[in-house]
């Protein structure tokens, strides 16, 4: 990142905290934001959920398989998708020039943007749980370690695309190109990813592709924790593969925090 300073300020994390809470009320202040980013995936479980209700496996039902995919997405949606777009029209209209020549770290405003992606992913999944649960009779995890798994899957995912949508920020070159530029690469993602079909359906060449990125990871360790264990064979390795889930989205976050750090600007391509 361009003109970091060479060390943190000692309030840097009650800052980050304040601009935590700056940024959720800026976010709940955007109505239609708040009700698209929390209703989207249960409108999508409830359709697909209605259409698709075979069951894939004794036990297994399709609802069951297409909710873990859409945590999953909800996951990048709020992190990956929310960032890259946001930080863009924030630097296109001048709000990181005006809080760069501030006195605040700029540490201080990425720890905002991580408490903003930490609490909307909270909450658009425990949304998309509690309904699935109520409406569509989505089976819950019923011990501990199962929602140990979640917890570290989750938190590793949410990590790995907040990382990602601020480097993937940098590309949009203003703020009307900002949703053209990102919203393409997370819909693609999404269907050769496992999140809309069954992945091991897909053409072999469409897993391949879909296996070198971080969505297509994060949804088969979000089915090992809501399918049954035995359905693990049936995946594309022929088990979880938690360990390599877990390399990979580990790798996913120290590549995009790299790029973050060498990409990220505090000003438009064309200011000077």
């Amino acid at each position: 990142m361009s003109e970091r300073p060479t060390g943190l300020l000692p309030g840097a994390v009650p800052l980050g905290l304040a601009r935590t809470g700056i940024e959720l009320k800026e976010f709940f202040r955007l109505r239609e934001t708040v009700v698209f980013t929390f209703s989207f995936p249960v409108i999508l479980l409830f359709v697909f959920g209605s259409v698709f209700d075979d069951d894939l496996a004794p036990g297994v039902s399709f609802t069951q398989y297409f909710t873990a995919g859409m945590i999953a997405s909800g996951i990048v949606l709020s992190s990956f998708q929310t960032l890259a777009i946001g930080i863009a029209i924030e630097r296109d209209d001048g709000t990181l020039k005006r809080l760069r020549g501030t006195p605040m770290p700029p540490v201080a405003y990425f720890l905002g943007k991580i408490g903003l992606v930490l609490v909307t992913s909270v909450v658009q999944t425990a949304v998309l749980l509690l309904l699935g649960t109520l409406m569509m009779g989505l089976d819950l995890p019923s011990t501990p370690g199962l929602w140990l798994r979640f917890t570290w899957i989750f938190l590793l995912g949410t990590a790995s695309g907040t990382v990602l949508g601020i480097a993937y920020s940098s590309l949009a070159r203003s703020s009307k190109t900002a949703a053209a530029v990102v919203s393409p690469v997370v819909i693609l993602l999404q269907f050769i990813s496992g999140v809309f079909f069954v992945f091991t359906d897909l053409p072999s060449w469409m897993q391949a592709i879909g296996s070198v990125f971080p969505l297509r990871w994060l949804s088969q360790g979000m089915r090992s924790v809501f399918l049954p264990e035995d359905f693990a064979a049936a995946e594309a390795g022929g088990s979880w593969q938690l360990g390599l889930t877990a390399l990979v989205l580990t790798g996913w976050l120290v590549a995009g925090t790299l790029l973050a750090l060498k990409t990220f600007r505090w000003q438009r391509h064309d200011a000077r």
